[in-house]
């Protein structure tokens, strides 16, 4: 099954014409917004999913228990029971709109994951959490490995974005896609994320800007593992988002008839 992240460029759209499986929101953006469009996506037959950005699990402020309880009640309108954020800080005082490496370190696995831990309590149910793209970072236990011993540690779910694994080695010469996945426990993956990037010249570094298709040897990986796991992909494109005949070709090919 292949899917899409809907984004508000797609509010005028026929959705009934995007060949998408299922559907990704993020929750802040529609938990004071009318949510009729999203009824409409759920009342095609195709599942609405939240994937967050605002839990900040890195982070050293409290887990906002109003704000994941209205996360929940969410979900129970929206009739799903996935719920993903990502393995990042993104603010503490503040929102502060993007996300922040953690240090890759035995300690942070269990400071982590015992939030981890607190959100799902809350919940009531098992959420997941992205491996993100970092810039700089430190620590001593290798990316794969602090992924998941946190996801261990706290008894969630994985939703493993091959895009990010592929701008972090680009950037800092460490694990390859394959080596990566590799190290994975594919049984605690809930889905994949795929997606494209650039390069930016100003500073040097590929940089996750979800604004071009997704490359060959990505979208291989994720065909690949659809089809000897069984594992769901979502195409993510949130910057310079083209047109309807670009998406349904990129999603063609994330089809899993669409074997290598």
């Amino acid at each position: 099954m292949a899917g899409l992240g809907y984004r508000r460029e797609m509010a005028d759209w026929d959705m009934s014409l995007v060949r998408a499986d299922f559907f990704e929101v993020a929750p802040e953006n529609w938990m004071r917004r009318d949510r009729s469009p999203l009824h409409r996506l759920r009342a095609s037959g195709r599942p609405v999913h939240l994937h967050g950005v605002s839990l900040n699990l890195g982070g050293g402020s409290p887990i906002d228990r109003t704000f994941v309880q209205g996360v929940r009640s969410l979900m129970d309108e929206l009739g799903t029971t996935r719920y993903s954020d990502h393995l990042a800080a993104s603010g503490d005082a503040h929102q502060l709109y993007d996300l922040f490496p953690i240090p890759f370190t035995q300690a942070q696995v269990h400071r982590v994951g015992d939030r981890i831990r607190r959100v799902q309590d809350i919940l009531g149910l098992q959420i997941a959490i992205e491996n993100s793209t970092w810039y700089t970072n430190v620590g001593d236990i290798p990316e794969p490995d602090f992924l998941g011993a946190v996801a261990e540690w706290a008894d969630c779910a994985v939703l493993l974005d091959l895009n990010n694994i592929v701008v972090n080695h680009k950037n800092h010469g460490r694990h390859t896609l394959q080596e990566f996945v590799a190290s994975v426990d594919l049984a605690r993956v809930s889905y994949l994320h795929v997606a494209g990037h650039e390069f930016d010249a100003r500073f040097g570094l590929f940089i996750d800007t979800h604004s071009e298709t997704v490359e060959a040897p990505t979208m291989a990986m994720a065909r690949q593992l659809q089809r000897t796991h069984g594992l769901e992909v979502l195409l993510e494109w949130d910057n310079d988002v083209p047109s309807l005949d670009t998406l349904n070709q990129e999603l063609s090919c994330l089809t899993p008839s669409m074997t290598t």
